[in-house]
């Protein structure tokens, strides 16, 4: 499903990605730890094509994203060609990023209807199904700010499925909700993960990277340190590195 291959990526001179490679198949979770700094969100954001890449290449469903190849040459994409890739690219961020004009509702159907022309009934019908699924049948009405924050991520997870995405990038997505709703948003991951959905998460909560993940990756200073199986991770890392961070989160 992904194949992160060789990435690069800096930001005024600093080398913020070092030849990062991945590969993510199709419905596994593939869980990303490590410090602050170590360039795991630009790594996400990268795959979704809001950062440009310095080196590399990253494939999403085996097409390459945000580029093509013309002749014997690399052509990069206009930002009109690129929206048609990351549509099929869910994200959640840190921060809800929901609109705050618009109703629960309103906010799941504008991308479906606006992006990909869905009919309005349609989509009402496919976010009310949503809400259901994420436990806010009851809040189609709301406005984001009569939300909890936890309810807020929920409704921002709808809202990226509602795209009916191959891929879904989490972004430390419980990092800005109080500890009392973290696990309100990590059971919806959870029956996301559960029905087979391609998932690439940055985390903090090491519980439901030891329980969910099929590979737990560390970063490090740009680049990957390690993988493995959560087992494998959690209980026998293989690079001090590792060792050093587990210890001190765990």
């Amino acid at each position: 499903m992904v194949e992160i291959a060789a990435v690069r990526k800096q930001y005024g001179g600093t080398d913020v990605l070092k030849d990062v490679s991945l590969t993510v198949h199709e419905g596994e979770v593939t869980c990303i730890i490590g410090p602050s700094g170590a360039g795991k969100s630009t790594l996400l954001r990268c795959i979704n094509r809001l950062e440009k890449l310095d080196g590399g290449a990253i494939y999403v469903d085996g097409r390459m994203v945000g580029y093509e190849v013309r002749g014997s040459r690399l052509q990069e994409l206009k930002e009109r060609a690129v929206a048609p890739q990351r549509a099929h690219i869910g994200m959640v961020f840190q921060r809800f990023n929901l609109f705050p004009h618009r109703t629960v509702l309103e906010n799941i159907i504008e991308a479906p209807v606006l992006v990909k022309r869905v009919g309005k009934a349609t989509a009402i019908a496919e976010a009310r199904a949503l809400l259901e699924r994420v436990g806010l049948a009851h809040k189609e009405d709301a406005y984001p700010n009569q939300l909890s924050g936890g309810q807020q991520q929920r409704v921002a997870i709808a809202r990226a499925l509602a795209m009916k995405p191959s891929l879904m990038l989490f972004d430390e997505p419980t990092s800005a909700l109080d500890p009392e709703l973290v696990g309100e948003v990590l059971t919806v991951m959870k029956d996301l993960a559960e029905s087979g959905m391609t998932m690439i998460v940055v985390t903090h909560e090491m519980g439901f990277a030891r329980e969910v993940a099929d590979t737990v990756v560390f970063m490090a200073d740009g680049r990957i340190v390690e993988c493995g199986s959560p087992g494998q991770m959690f209980a026998e890392p293989q690079h001090q590195r590792t060792a050093d961070f587990l210890h001190r989160v765990l």
